[in-house]
């Protein structure tokens, strides 16, 4: 089975604000590079963007290991997205879960691929999670552009 490493991250200027979000799929010696935003985002809904965006950019079944900067999207995903569900998309607290609607995608994501999730530590010169912010950055201004 193919192996395939996505590095994901988002970014905002102010929160909410303009947002993008940026992935790089390393797979063999090939790397695509993905990015992407909205003009009136918020971090959170851009860091959940990059990984639904890097696991439906794939084309077929793989073994994938997604590295995130974000604790928001890996505990989210690995922990606490369980509790939600029973508790039908409630907090603890039973308010409604932010972003709801997108952890709804990369559910159905993960339950398709299965990956293996990774925290980074953001901006401590990684190559992969450099490149995810740069694209994420670039996307934030694109989306400003009307791109």
């Amino acid at each position: 089975m193919t192996e395939v490493v996505i590095y994901t991250d988002g970014a905002c200027s102010g929160n909410p604000g303009p947002g993008g979000w940026g992935a790089v799929l390393i797979y063999g010696d090939v790397t695509k590079e993905l990015h992407g935003g909205e003009p009136a985002t918020t971090n959170n809904r851009m860091e959940l963007m990059a990984a639904i965006q890097g696991l439906e950019s794939l084309t077929r079944p793989a073994e994938v290991t997604i590295w995130t900067d974000s604790t928001y999207v890996k505990n989210g995903i690995t922990t606490w997205v369980k509790n939600w569900q029973r508790n039908s998309w409630r907090t603890a607290d039973k308010k409604p879960v932010k972003n709801e609607d997108l952890w709804r995608l990369l559910v159905e994501l993960d339950n398709r691929y299965k990956p293996t999730w990774r925290w980074v530590k953001g901006h401590a010169g990684d190559p992969g999670n450099e490149r995810a912010d740069e694209l994420a950055r670039q996307g934030a201004v694109e989306s400003l552009a009307g791109r």
